[in-house]
């Protein structure tokens, strides 16, 4: 178990500097945005640019989409310059997606993925981006939703709603971190209100719900529930008749 959670940490550590500093890099060079998209077997840019352009990484392969033609180069074995070649981005210039920002690391050395690490996370962004589609969809048009977005500072998918710039909540996705080893869900209020059950405010910054905590056979159902307790202890969202 423990070396499956290594492989797991070490994928997970490859795709965000794959993340940040190849997708983000690019799309910032053009469009001067760098937030990422949840797409199928990984993630991805939004379109963007003249081209348009999409830069995605799907079941371990970096894809680049520009005008009617497409790249393809596995991840797998081939180094950070490598993947930034195609990507047409230097990584020699400065750059940066926030304070936690990854680091570089060896430009030149091969990325070494577990296939089952990566298709865990893809699997992941998918659960957690439906999830919060599905409970984004039951709020009031007065909560405002941000776009979802995956972003590269801390690898992982999120929006905030509220009704008010006092009264916001952010709503989260995570594959993992240096504070939890496993993925995780997140739920965090904007000032220090903890309303109702005290046991599920369970983080400093809110309340968190671990992947291994859902119901294999009903994980989405799980994970909607989930953000739904705190938006209705928070008054955001109304309890509907059963």
């Amino acid at each position: 178990m423990s070396s499956e959670r290594g492989g797991f940490t070490a994928t997970r550590v490859e795709l965000h500097r794959v993340a940040a500093h190849i997708l983000a890099r690019r799309r910032h060079d053009v469009s001067g945005r760098f937030g990422l998209r949840p797409s199928p077997g990984g993630f991805a840019t939004p379109a963007f640019g003249e081209g348009p352009e999409v830069i995605r990484v799907a079941d371990g392969t970096l894809v680049r989409e520009a005008g009617g033609g497409a790249s393809y180069l596995p991840l797998a074995g081939a180094s950070l310059r490598q993947l930034a070649e195609l990507a047409e981005v230097d990584l020699d210039a400065e750059f940066s997606v926030g304070e936690e920002t990854p680091p570089l690391g060896d430009k030149d050395a091969p990325l070494t993925l577990d296939q089952g690490a990566l298709e865990a996370i893809a699997d992941w962004f998918s659960i957690g981006a439906r999830a919060l589609d599905t409970v984004l969809a039951e709020l009031p048009a007065t909560a405002e939703p941000a776009v979802v977005q995956l972003w590269p500072e801390h690898f992982d998918l999120g929006t905030h709603v509220g009704d008010g710039p006092s009264r916001r909540v952010n709503l989260g996705v995570s594959p993992g971190d240096s504070h939890y080893d496993e993925p995780y869900l997140y739920v965090g209020p904007w000032s220090d209100e903890r309303p109702g059950d005290a046991a599920y405010w369970n983080a400093a910054f809110g309340a968190v719900h671990l992947a291994g905590q859902l119901r294999r056979d009903s994980a989405l159902d799980d994970a909607a529930e989930f953000f739904r307790v705190g938006l209705r202890g928070l008054a955001l969202l109304r309890e509907t008749a059963s």
